[in-house]
C-alpha cells in the first residue's frame, strides 16, 4: 500500500509514509472487508460513514505538517484510523465524532492498539472542541458547504487546517486554510475529493449560499 500507492505518487514526507505503515488499517474495517483493507478506495464503516482511502489520509495528513507534541484536532473520527496515523505522528489528538456507537468503538480500538495520546468524545465537531483550543493543526474528514467559523478561530497562528469543502451533490474540494502570526488567513485548493457531509445542528444552521 505505502510503497505502490502513496510513495510512488505525491506522498514524499517520510514521518507520514513511516506512521501509514505502522497503523493496522485492517483493524479499522468490518471484519467482513479485511481482506480489501489494504486497497485504495473507502470502505463503508457502517451508520452511513466510510473509512476514507489510504491515499487520501495520507495526503491530509502530509498538509497538516505534524510534529511531535503538536496540538491536534480531528472533526469526524469515523473509523478512528486518521486518528491514529496523526497519533502515529506524536500529537495529542482531539477527535470528536457525531454518531455516538462509531465514537466508542474507534475509542475502545484506539485504547486497545495503545494510542494514550488520542482522545476520542462523542459530539457535534462543527463547534470544535474550545477547552483544548488553540490546534496547531485541524483536520476535518466530512464536508461542509463551508468552513465553520469555530474552527478557524481555533486555530492557532501559524497552523493548519485541512478540510473538504462543498455540497455533496457536487465538485468538493480539499482545502488548506493557514493562519499566519498576524491571524491572516490564507486558503489554497488542492484537489477534488467527495466526502460524507458534515452533520450536526450547527452545520444545519449555518448551510446557505456562500
Amino acid at each position: 500500500m505505502v510503497e505502490q500507492q502513496l510513495a510512488e505518487r505525491d506522498i514524499d514526507d517520510p514521518h507520514v509514509l513511516e506512521a501509514m505503515r505502522a497503523v493496522p488499517r485492517h483493524r479499522f474495517v468490518p471484519a467482513a472487508l479485511a481482506a480489501d483493507a489494504y486497497r485504495d478506495q473507502p470502505l463503508p464503516i457502517g451508520h452511513d460513514q466510510t473509512i476514507s482511502q489510504p491515499y487520501i489520509v495520507a495526503l491530509m495528513t502530509q498538509l497538516a505538517r505534524v510534529s511531535p507534541g503538536d496540538r491536534v484536532l480531528e472533526v469526524g473520527t469515523g473509523s478512528g484510523y486518521q486518528a491514529a496515523v496523526l497519533g502515529e505522528l506524536g500529537a495529542q489528538v482531539y477527535s470528536i465524532e457525531i454518531v455516538a456507537p462509531l465514537a466508542q468503538q474507534a475509542q475502545r480500538l484506539l485504547e486497545e492498539l495503545g494510542y494514550r495520546n488520542v482522545v476520542v468524545k462523542a459530539g457535534d465537531g462543527y463547534a470544535g472542541w474550545p477547552e483544548h483550543a488553540p490546534f496547531d493543526a485541524i483536520v476535518v474528514t466530512a464536508a461542509p458547504e463551508r468552513i465553520p467559523a469555530p474552527l478557524l478561530e481555533q486555530l492557532k497562528p501559524g497552523g493548519r487546517l485541512v478540510i473538504p469543502v462543498g455540497p455533496l451533490q457536487s465538485a468538493q474540494e480539499l482545502r488548506v486554510v493557514e493562519k499566519d502570526a498576524s491571524g491572516q488567513l490564507h486558503e489554497r485548493d488542492i484537489a477534488p475529493v467527495r466526502f460524507v457531509p458534515l452533520t450536526g445542528e450547527a452545520a444545519e444552521r449555518d448551510r446557505g449560499p456562500e
